[in-house]
């Protein structure tokens, strides 16, 4: 046996706890990867720490290594980063990224895993599968310069939006939300900010991703005639009323989803690979470590999952540690 480990299940909703896990070798094509840390995604992952996955998403939401099933017990999670202790000889001693659930140390086909790039410090590289995210997202929102766009939602998958929105040539962002404590996020990545009753109007483009219908009512009230908000939340078993008897048809409205389940159809010529690598090439720039608000022990994370559920515990992207292993 290569030796033992230990996951992070939800035992039913609510309750977290750490089970040991018996790894074989790897075998031909296998890498072992021992973890150094993890990255939660607070609104997936709490949606899924409190048993709020819809029945009939069960399929689409599984992680690519989870075990079990929804609502629980279920291993979920795809924000892990580690060395290779055994594998090919080319991956040897790589520090990697993974879509992997938070675990000690797993055995994964050595396809599953991506190099991180030398100049990304393995901390800021759990935001990998964040940053993913907001590539497809702007692949679907095609931006084009000089507009002016809004990112409703300072969350961890709105702050990545903004950061990498905000590279794009003479266009203005405003991240828009209810927490006046964001205007310093918002400043650290180079963008404006403000409240939502403050957010500048006839925008180009607004980007949801607050997960209220009082964020996506206020994302439709800032666009300007014939554009669509681009919807990034997950709103889980949650229903979303909109009130759709104003502007809504006059100003020809629309609302468009994206999720990364799927590349953009507007690139359809990149594959997973290539959209994960530019995540990693992105996290290159040190402004992506203020999205990074809190650590805390793999060994505290049922605790620490309970409280960024019920709000106790701010943040956008929670470090998980691995020292202690």
């Amino acid at each position: 046996m290569t030796g033992d480990a230990r996951a992070f299940w939800l035992r039913a909703p609510g309750e977290g706890e750490l089970r040991p896990v018996a790894l074989a070798p790897p075998g031909p094509g296998e890498v072992l990867v021992r973890a150094r840390y993890s990255g939660v995604s607070r609104g997936t992952e709490t949606l899924v720490f409190t048993g709020r996955v819809p029945a009939d998403q069960y399929a689409t939401m599984r992680a690519p290594f989870q075990e079990g099933d929804f609502p629980a017990p279920v291993k979920y999670g795809y924000l892990s980063v580690g060395t290779v202790e055994e594998g090919p000889a080319e991956l040897r001693g790589r520090t990697v990224f993974c879509l992997h659930p938070h675990q000690t140390a797993y055995v994964v086909p050595a396809d599953a895993v991506v190099v991180v790039p030398d100049r990304v410090p393995a901390a800021r590289a759990v935001l990998a599968g964040t940053v993913e995210t907001a590539v497809n997202a702007l692949w679907d929102a095609a931006p084009l310069v000089g507009d002016r766009a809004t990112v409703l939602g300072g969350g961890m998958v709105g702050c990545c939006v903004a950061a990498v929105l905000a590279r794009f040539p003479g266009v203005h962002v405003e991240l828009v939300d209810a927490d006046p404590a964001r205007a310093g996020v918002a400043a650290a990545l180079g963008v404006d900010f403000a409240l939502p009753a403050d957010a500048a109007s006839d925008r180009d483009l607004v980007v949801h991703a607050s997960a209220s219908a009082e964020g996506l009512q206020r994302a439709l009230d800032l666009l300007r005639p014939e554009r669509s908000v681009l919807e990034l939340s997950w709103y889980g078993d949650r229903p979303v009323t909109l009130a759709l008897g104003g502007a809504f048809h006059s100003k020809r409205l629309g609302i468009r989803s994206s999720q990364v389940g799927t590349v953009s159809p507007r690139r359809a010529d990149r594959s997973y690979a290539d959209r994960l690598a530019l995540a990693l090439d992105l996290l290159a720039d040190p402004v992506f470590d203020a999205l990074l608000t809190g650590r805390s022990r793999f060994a505290d994370l049922p605790d620490v999952l309970d409280r960024l559920a019920s709000g106790r515990l701010p943040a956008l992207c929670h470090l998980i540690t691995y020292d202690e292993e």
